[in-house]
């Protein structure tokens, strides 16, 4: 057992844990924040996209760990009290999501994704930092499923909030 402390949706957490535990399992069992999604548990789906230092990641490949004094955001934690994170308005108002278990995850990457920049695979030119076109929104949350297929609203709206 090891202690740890993190912020996780700007609350400061100290807790004992194995350090085989994931953050996902962190976050859900021992947090009780259970908006990140357990989907696949091997990296592959997206449901448990989080933010880590606001850069995107798979909670359930990152060990709780090696998340020390790190700024964890959690689906939880992208509104501000009872207002919605304009990512959030804009999955309603598009009707982006279907059954909703991937939803937090996509969120989530979606918010990282916005505030990463840069070029991403099918860049050209790998120096710019192209416009955010559907091509590009598509292949930048490519790591994130929709098992409903719910794709073409959730570019638009990500589309809607990036202006």
């Amino acid at each position: 057992m090891v202690e740890i402390t993190l912020r996780v949706n700007g609350t400061e957490h100290s807790v004992s844990i194995d350090t085989r535990v994931s953050l996902l399992d962190l976050l859900r069992e021992r947090l009780g924040l259970t908006g990140s999604k357990k989907g696949c548990d091997h990296g592959q789906c997206g449901a448990c996209t989080v933010l880590i230092d606001g850069r995107r990641a798979n909670a359930c490949l990152a060990l709780a760990v090696a998340q020390d004094g790190r700024e964890i955001t959690t689906i939880e934690g992208l509104a501000d009290g009872s207002d919605l994170h304009p990512l959030q308005a804009a999955f309603i108002a598009r009707d982006a999501f279907q059954c909703g278990y991937c939803t937090p995850g996509q969120l989530c990457s979606a918010a990282g994704m916005l505030a990463e920049g840069g070029p991403s695979a099918i860049t050209g030119d790998l120096a710019a930092d192209p416009p955010l076109t559907r091509e590009e929104i598509r292949e930048r949350m490519s790591g994130n499923l929709c098992r409903c297929g719910a794709y073409v609203n959730i570019v638009t709206a990500i589309e809607d909030v990036s202006g």
